[in-house]
């Protein structure tokens, strides 16, 4: 095999495994009524949500897309009772961040939460 090949298969193979790696869960459908907060801050800082950790299988999920030029999530991790995610606010404007508690990558929202986050 010629080494042009060579490298066309391996792009091709990396290209693939990216996209698997990216394989979203199905959406989620209807929002149950839920909490909802507002948070403000400046460009630059971070803001951490914390959700109540939950048993059973059931798994805090990001329900909606949300503009990631005004925030961009960082981390996520289990902090005692919460899973507490982190996001970077990277300019001014305003987001909503909308969570499912789900069982599993399921449809269905058993749980909702709802953030509304002002960048200045």
């Amino acid at each position: 095999m010629s080494a042009v090949r060579i490298v066309v298969v391996a792009v091709l193979v990396a290209f693939a495994a990216a996209a698997a790696a990216q394989a979203d869960s199905p959406p989620v459908g209807p929002l149950p009524a839920g909490p909802k907060a507002t948070l403000s801050t400046r460009a630059g800082e971070l803001v951490a949500i914390a959700l109540p950790k939950r048993s059973g299988g059931r798994v805090w999920r990001i329900a909606r897309a949300f503009d990631g030029t005004i925030v961009k999530q960082v981390s996520e991790a289990d902090v005692g009772s919460s899973v507490v995610l982190v996001f970077k606010a990277l300019h001014p404007g305003t987001v909503r961040l909308a969570f499912a508690l789900t069982r599993g990558e399921t449809t269905k929202a058993l749980d909702a939460r709802t953030f509304e986050v002002r960048i200045r």
